[in-house]
């Protein structure tokens, strides 16, 4: 996986999860259907490889097209916050 495919996907299930976790009223079930892309994204912002991503996104090494939310360190830490103060681990 290139660098820009994985961006797209972690993108993609970086914007699946605000609703969920802004919801006051969210179910059990709707916070158990996005936990893997929780999961994902902590593996993902624990690692060397996101750091690389947002150096790169830093040093303007990727297309201005690109979507990037999951570069933003506040913008994923806090979904993960989110994540937490729900009751995920």
């Amino acid at each position: 996986m290139t660098r820009i495919e994985r961006i797209r996907h972690k993108e993609q299930l970086y914007d699946r999860c605000p609703a969920v976790l802004k919801d006051p009223a969210a179910s059990k079930a709707s916070l158990l259907a996005i936990a893997p892309a929780i999961a994902e994204l902590q593996r993902y912002y624990a690692s060397k490889q996101w750091r690389r991503d947002f150096e790169a996104d830093a040093a303007s090494k990727l297309p201005q097209s690109l979507k990037r939310g999951v570069l933003s360190e506040d913008g994923l830490w806090l979904l993960l916050e989110a994540w937490r103060e729900k009751g995920g681990k």
